[in-house]
């Protein structure tokens, strides 16, 4: 497609040149191209060339930023301008942005007032955070990225050892960071912070060899119950505090061997260092002790807790079986609120019943059922004979072993009981809680916005890629982890005020680039045009379009 001239030679002998919008079609009888017009613009001295700069433009929307910026210096330019390169700087501008409304660049240059650094130690920090968040990478090949390939603000490159530094200042200040920005972040969003929810996730490691626990430098890294699947490989645990709206205001970092129970204790003492008032804690079935609930009781405290209801405790059989009529709420919810016990041995239970769920359960069921006969068929009477190999795998596994016996001669058969059993169970948790102030809903509702935590850890792993993380020393993997957690912070203020993914939010984010344009008179830093849904992004987080020019940088001149 192209723009061509045509003329006409009138009777009095001038003549008029047509502008028209063309392009070339193949015509097999001619066995050539012919030009078919799409458009005429009319005659050349009437044309409206605003109004061709507007569709140039508008038709600069479907190329890349890169192409965008060469055909805007070419239309605007009134000297010849080379374009020398491009890079994304819509995201960086969101970040750190972010960045400073919520305190962190105000915190981290108060603390390091002191200590005189010769390096841009906050500006790296960021660097680090914005990486996470837009193109993780390793630290060495974030160095490359800061100076290639992003426009951070107030940082074109920063050595590789100065990262280190930066990821060694952020540990030594993560305790009074963390705290001083869950505060300014709780204030500047009015978060509600009297419910905060609790998990762990863990990371694994491509090494064969387990950390020295003995080893002050190299410890972390440690075999232990994965939650990614990976009992073979060495691993940390990471554990995360995040609010009703989904915003992670603390992360802690173990070894791979710590067990979910035993790190209750070292939360709620961090937690109630920030004297936080009356707050609930909202944990799952692994922390749910009774250790680690009268714990979470201390100094005024409350939980939330999910219930193992295959746990074989007297108090869980009895509230299975308390009959009782369920309250129906939102969410497709059905709660039932169950009282067992008196005085210090009383514990209030809330059932919550998921008729959708129950569905699942019970169809999910009845293809095990079935897939267990057809294998037992295929085992066939086994008259009082040794077990075969594939009848031992059978009772051995996992899903199909529950439902299982043996009769006295070793055959196995479905146990009728076990099947009721797990019926009474369909679609339905138990939930635990201390305080008689909630209602049964918001205990239900309250324990379902766990799913936050989920989320956030789904974020890091995917969106993040907290792994594979290429740290060997302790300290530096709990750096990585704190830049991980910072970037997650900052993301998820973005996606809550926009309704967005943040993979969304990137994507149309880093379409605005940072053009450099070269010629005989300087150099022009310009950016692209902000596009009407960057205009929406820019709104929604209450952040400013960035300046359409950046620099204009005069070339020297060599005097007489």
């Amino acid at each position: 497609m192209y723009i061509r001239t045509i003329s006409r030679k009138n009777k009095d002998g001038s003549v008029v040149r047509y502008i028209q919008l063309a392009h070339n079609e193949w015509d097999p009888v001619a066995r050539c191209a012919k030009a078919k017009v799409l458009f005429n613009l009319g005659r050349e001295e009437e044309v409206d060339r605003e109004g061709l700069k507007r569709l140039v433009k508008s038709i600069g929307r479907f190329l890349g930023p890169e192409e965008a910026l060469q055909v805007e210096a070419e239309l605007n330019g009134t000297s010849p301008l080379s374009f020398v390169s491009s890079r994304p700087l819509g995201g960086a501008w969101v970040l750190n942005h972010l960045w400073r409304e919520v305190g962190i660049q105000g915190t981290l240059e108060r603390m390091l007032e002191k200590r005189k650094f010769q390096v841009p130690v906050e500006r790296a920090i960021f660097a680090m955070v914005a990486n996470r968040a837009l193109n993780p990478a390793s630290k060495l090949a974030t160095e490359d990225w800061i100076r290639e390939d992003i426009h951070i603000p107030e940082l074109a490159e920063v050595p590789v050892q100065n990262l280190y530094r930066a990821m060694d200042f952020l540990l030594e200040a993560s305790e009074q960071l963390q705290e001083e920005v869950f505060f300014s972040v709780a204030n500047l969003l009015n978060l509600e912070v009297d419910l905060l929810y609790f998990d762990t996730t863990s990371i694994y490691f491509e090494v064969e060899d387990e950390d020295d626990p003995e080893n002050q430098k190299k410890y972390l890294r440690q075999k232990g119950h994965s939650k990614d699947h990976r009992p073979d490989l060495p691993q940390v645990v990471i554990g995360l505090a995040v609010t009703r709206e989904g915003i992670p205001v603390r992360c802690w970092v173990w070894p791979g061997n710590t067990a979910d129970m035993s790190v209750v204790e070292e939360v709620k003492k961090d937690l109630m260092g920030w004297k936080l008032g009356r707050v609930i804690t909202v944990v799952d079935r692994g922390f749910s002790s009774e250790e680690n609930l009268k714990y979470l009781q201390r100094g005024g405290g409350h939980y939330i807790a999910g219930e193992k209801m295959r746990s074989g405790k007297e108090t869980v059989a009895e509230a299975l079986n308390r009959a009782g009529r369920y309250k129906t709420i939102k969410d497709n919810l059905e709660v039932k609120e169950i009282v067992v016990g008196d005085g210090e041995k009383r514990v209030r239970y809330i059932l919550v019943r998921n008729p959708q769920e129950a569905a699942k359960d019970k169809a999910q069921r009845e293809k095990t059922l079935a897939k267990i006969r057809e294998e037992l068929k295929a085992i066939g009477d086994l008259k009082g004979e040794p077990h075969t190999k594939a009848c031992c795998e059978l009772i051995a596994h996992k899903t199909y072993g529950k439902y299982l016996k043996t009769d006295k001669k070793g055959q196995p058969y479905i146990d009728k009981a076990k099947v009721k059993a797990e019926e009474k169970l369909d679609g339905k948790y138990l939930l635990r809680t201390s305080d008689d102030t909630l209602s049964p809903e918001d205990v239900a509702l309250g324990y379902k916005q766990l799913l936050e935590v989920e989320d956030a850890f789904r974020s890091i792993k995917q969106v993040l890629e907290l792994r594979p993380a290429y740290h060997r020393l302790s300290e530096r993997i709990k750096s990585h982890v704190l830049l991980c957690w910072l970037a997650l912070l900052l993301i998820r203020i973005a996606e809550n005020r926009t309704g967005e993914t943040w993979r969304s939010l990137r994507k149309t984010l880093d379409r605005m680039h940072l053009g450099e344009f070269a010629g005989p008179d300087g150099k022009v830093l310009q950016r692209t045009q902000t596009t009407a849904q960057q205009k929406q992004i820019f709104k929604a987080l209450g952040v400013p379009e960035p300046p359409t020019f950046f620099a204009v940088v005069p070339a020297k001149r060599e005097g007489p």
